[in-house]
């Protein structure tokens, strides 16, 4: 008889290309997991799996027969939650991975509360800009800016409307004035990010129907948002970030918004799953009271339509460019 747990580690040996991040992973000893896979092999009279000393991959057999444990899994895991459904509290782990600046200073106050009002509940928490791949890394769902990734996830909106402002602090604003166009920029310091070794040093704005480019470059880049998000409020340079990012700062003084006649670029916020299987009622609730909470905050997203006239760039006397004037603004050594 197949076992649910042989099943469970075939699905995840295939994902993760290995026996020993299996087993790892299930709190298990590799020979443990080579062990349930072989008898696995056993009870259906096929190899799954073409192994040598460097790699793991699936026989032909095993990728034909990897859906159907995946759909079985799914089934079985789907009895579970209307059995759980009849409980109305949430147990069990909920593994969820979130970007770095959103989840550390949005989402983790939202998620705490959560796991308080469901003390059955395990929440384990992955917050990193790496883009996770919820079909490979052990999480049931991601926080994820931008369209869908894929047409076999789950996307379930959380924030459609969301879009990227440009953001400075008061202090950089005085110091190096205030950028009147999108051309401004390149004599700026922009706060530069940088994912999977590529620079997004192309900010693109919309003005109507136009589009914008800014070949943008400063002195610091880094590949964590929630860096280039502090370096904005400590007066660095001028940061171009996801609203929910930054927006509570905007209001409370802390950051200025940049050019806010332009309209950023999207940023959808979505939960993703890698399949339906995976919807259980602590993911559906977890949902709702996201999507709840980031569509109140977009809703204060000013709009690009409402604002003021652009103001021309304001010029410390005596300085032609935001970086002369930033030279101007530092105390002179005495001889």
């Amino acid at each position: 008889m197949v076992r649910f747990d042989d099943l469970a580690l075939f699905d995840r040996a295939a994902a993760l290309g290995s026996f020993s991040d299996a087993a790892r992973e299930a709190g298990l000893l590799p020979g443990q997991a080579s062990a349930a896979i072989q008898r696995l092999e056993r009870e259906l009279g096929i190899r799954l799996f073409a192994r040598s000393t460097r790699s793991l991959r699936l026989t032909a057999e095993g990728e034909r027969y990897l859906p159907h444990a995946r759909a079985a899994l799914g089934s079985l895991r789907a009895g579970q939650d209307e059995l759980r459904a009849e409980d109305p509290e949430l147990r069990g782990v909920l593994q969820v991975a979130t970007p770095s600046d959103l989840g550390r200073n949005v989402l983790l106050p939202w998620l705490a509360a959560f796991r308080r009002q469901h003390p059955k509940l395990v929440l384990r928490l992955f917050m990193s800009d790496r883009v996770t791949d919820v079909f490979k890394e052990p999480v049931d769902i991601a926080v994820r800016y931008g369209p869908p990734p894929d047409a076999s996830f789950v996307a379930l909106p959380l924030a459609t409307g969301n879009r990227r402002v440009l953001v400075a602090s008061p202090g950089y604003v005085q110091r190096c004035g205030r950028p009147a166009s999108v051309d401004e920029l390149a004599g700026h310091a922009c706060l530069t990010y940088a994912l999977s070794s590529r620079i997004h040093d192309r900010w693109t704005f919309f003005d109507g129907e136009q589009r914008l480019v800014a070949n943008v470059r400063g002195p610091i880049q880094s590949d964590d948002g929630e860096l280039i998000h502090r370096l904005a409020l400590d007066g660095e340079g001028i940061a171009y970030k996801s609203w929910l990012d930054v927006g509570e700062d905007v209001r409370a003084g802390r950051l200025v918004q940049l050019l806010p006649r332009l309209r950023g670029e999207a940023a959808p916020l979505h939960l993703v799953c890698p399949h339906r299987g995976q919807y259980s009622a602590a993911v559906q609730q977890l949902h709702a009271l996201l999507r709840q909470r980031c569509e109140a905050m977009v809703a204060a997203l000013p709009s690009p339509e409402a604002a003021a006239p652009a103001r021309t760039a304001v010029r410390r006397p005596g300085a032609s460019t935001p970086r002369a004037a930033a030279r101007q603004s530092r105390p002179t050594s005495r001889t």
